[in-house]
């Protein structure tokens, strides 16, 4: 007897203690795999995209135990504070449009797409990085990185978003109010291609809750905090976006990757509440108890 225990006992629960921690390098192994491409991917999309490796190699891996994983081997992604310059200026001349999306939904690729700049540390100064997204799918269907807030950026954004999707009946392209979406060469070539132009009303983010979603992923998850030089940003920037496109899996679009959500048509699984039914939601929670 070893300590009360039999020495059966004793060797397999050594046995045991081996297995675990041959499987916890394995599942190590595997996440250092996924972070070579995304760098800052959450837990719970490892734990998803994983599923089929583990059921492999016959191991059975909860959320928690794959938090307390990652946590014990300093793989856990803080998320970063962002602060920076502002970016729509939406004090100006030209003409702003109404909000047309509040109870739209769209069910097929190019119905939607969704427009933001946002900000990207170069050396001591900052560039501006022009998205494009497709609300149905969240591929980033255009993108620019300009060297200034001039609507040069966006305007490139949108020409790479028509020569990648040629036919959009009925597409609805939402922004915010700045300059850069109200100026007159933009909204001419949104009417010339018989785009209807959307724009948020209220300057609350929410109003387009997925161009600043789309920014947060790639800067919280695939991009440095700061690159050297602009032509730096621009290389790891294409390659970001590719593995957003290509590798990403969304929880609002049923963890499909975009390039997979984008060839499809129909309603997809979604796990988020909108912007206006959030509202109503808490309209409804808020009101006073009749009776």
């Amino acid at each position: 007897m070893l300590l009360g225990n039999s020495r059966q006992a004793y060797y397999q629960g050594k046995k045991f203690q081996q297995k675990e921690a041959f499987q916890d390098d394995l599942i190590l192994s595997e996440v250092l795999r996924y972070r070579e491409h995304q760098k800052r991917i959450g837990t719970r999309k490892l734990l998803d995209e994983m599923q089929q490796f583990l059921s492999t190699h016959a191991i059975n891996m909860g959320r928690d135990a794959m938090f307390r994983l990652l946590g014990e081997n300093g793989l856990l992604v803080r998320k970063r504070k962002r602060k920076g310059p502002q970016t729509t200026f939406s004090r100006h001349r030209f003409k702003k449009y109404p909000n047309l999306i509040r109870e739209f939904i769209p069910c097929a690729p190019n119905q939607l797409w969704v427009s933001d700049i946002t900000y990207i540390h170069v050396g001591d100064k900052f560039a501006y990085l022009s998205l494009i997204t497709d609300a149905y799918s969240r591929k980033i269907v255009g993108f620019y990185l300009s060297p200034d807030l001039s609507a040069l950026g966006s305007l490139a954004a949108l020409k790479m978003a028509f020569n990648n999707n040629p036919i959009h009946p009925g597409l609805i392209h939402h922004s915010d109010r700045g300059v850069q979406y109200c100026c007159e060469k933009y909204a001419n070539i949104l009417k010339n291609n018989k785009v209807k132009i959307s724009m948020t009303e209220n300057g609350d983010p929410l109003e387009n809750a997925i161009a600043e979603r789309v920014n947060g992923i790639l800067k919280d998850e695939l991009l440095e905090e700061c690159y050297p030089i602009f032509t730096h940003a621009q290389d790891a920037i294409a390659k970001a976006i590719s593995t957003y496109n290509h590798l990403r899996p969304h929880g609002s679009i049923d963890n499909l990757k975009p390039i997979e959500a984008h060839k499809m048509q129909g309603a997809i699984k979604k796990r988020w509440i909108n912007y206006y039914q959030r509202n109503q939601q808490k309209q409804i929670q808020e009101a006073p108890m009749s009776g």
